[in-house]
């Protein structure tokens, strides 16, 4: 996995003490649609991988609730929304695995932020994220279905998976290839 290296890496290191051991991250807006409830529920039931949720925990009662449910388990961190995008990539970058509950909304930018630091994406199942990673990543529905991605992993798996994130990443999701698709459609529609 990419690790992100900077002057501030040991501050970071410091501040975020989870980097230092295996854990899951998330990456959201919290509501209901990113069943962030299913992903706290699969991880509470386990304490081999600690989990991080970066969101806006107090934005609505969903969330407070959330938070509220789930802040005293030593093995999820509930963190407030990170703006410093070096903080925020060197917390994915350490992370094992990047968990995406996303259900609606189409290509998620940070599904796609993930798989460029070549993470293993459990994502949740449905026709957007399926598109995105071009069905390449392990994906899940239900409590159960992560709970068992999560407690019966195999590194090497892990490790194949991220690869071939990063390869569709690298292939799909860079703005030259973004640009090229826009005009080549702004071009049929014009003649």
């Amino acid at each position: 996995m990419a690790r992100i290296m900077s002057d501030q890496t040991q501050i970071y290191k410091q501040e975020y003490t989870f980097c230092q051991k295996l854990y899951a991250i998330s990456v959201c807006r919290i509501e209901p649609e990113n069943n962030i409830h299913l992903i706290l529920d699969a991880f509470s039931r386990q304490t081999e991988i600690p989990l991080v949720i970066v969101g806006n925990w107090k934005s609505n009662g969903y969330g407070l609730s959330l938070l509220q449910k789930y802040k005293n388990f030593t093995n999820i961190h509930l963190l407030d929304p990170i703006y410093n995008s070096e903080k925020i990539n060197f917390i994915r970058s350490n992370a094992m695995i990047y968990i995406h509950g996303h259900s609606a909304g189409g290509t998620n930018p940070s599904l796609i932020e993930a798989m460029f630091f070549g993470l293993p994406i459990f994502a949740f199942d449905c026709v957007y994220n399926r598109y995105t990673t071009e069905n390449q990543c392990f994906y899940w529905s239900t409590v159960d279905e992560l709970f068992i991605y999560i407690t019966q992993y195999d590194i090497q798996k892990f490790e194949i998976i991220g690869k071939k994130m990063k390869s569709i990443a690298e292939t799909r999701y860079r703005w030259n290839t973004i640009v090229s698709a826009y005009e080549l459609l702004f071009l049929k529609k014009t003649t």
